[in-house]
């Protein structure tokens, strides 16, 4: 049975950088394709970033571009999720998942396995 287990959340003032991590059990993590979403108080959940395999290549939402980075580790069975310049309304609960039919046009959609979520708090 495939877990995810996010970590790295708590709160953080307007400005300042975060990284949160994803630990990936039960499967085979370097099969997967790896991203991570969100979901505001009140809000339906929205993709945040994606990656790739081998971690080559990476899949920003637009809403983001440019101030979050995601990474992973296959030899720690880990993806990570770096936002800089994080602003209120980045608070949300931050979820990891997993999508193992791989990289390709539908690799949002076909996340499959999720994690429970961190909770990021940005206070102004």
């Amino acid at each position: 049975q495939v877990q995810l287990v996010e970590s790295g959340g708590g709160l953080v003032q307007a400005g300042n950088s975060l990284r949160l991590s994803c630990a990936v059990s039960g499967g085979t993590f370097s099969t997967y394709a790896m991203g991570w979403f969100r979901q505001a108080p009140g809000w339906e959940r929205e993709f945040v970033a994606a990656i790739n395999l081998k971690g080559d290549n990476t899949y920003p939402a637009d809403s983001v571009k440019g101030r979050v980075t995601i990474s992973r580790d296959n030899a720690q069975n880990t993806v990570y999720l770096q936002i800089h310049s994080l602003k209120p309304e980045d608070t949300a609960v931050y979820y990891c998942a997993a999508n193992p039919t791989g990289w390709g046009p539908g690799v949002v959609d076909g996340m499959r396995y999720w994690g429970k979520g961190t909770l990021v708090t940005v206070s102004s």
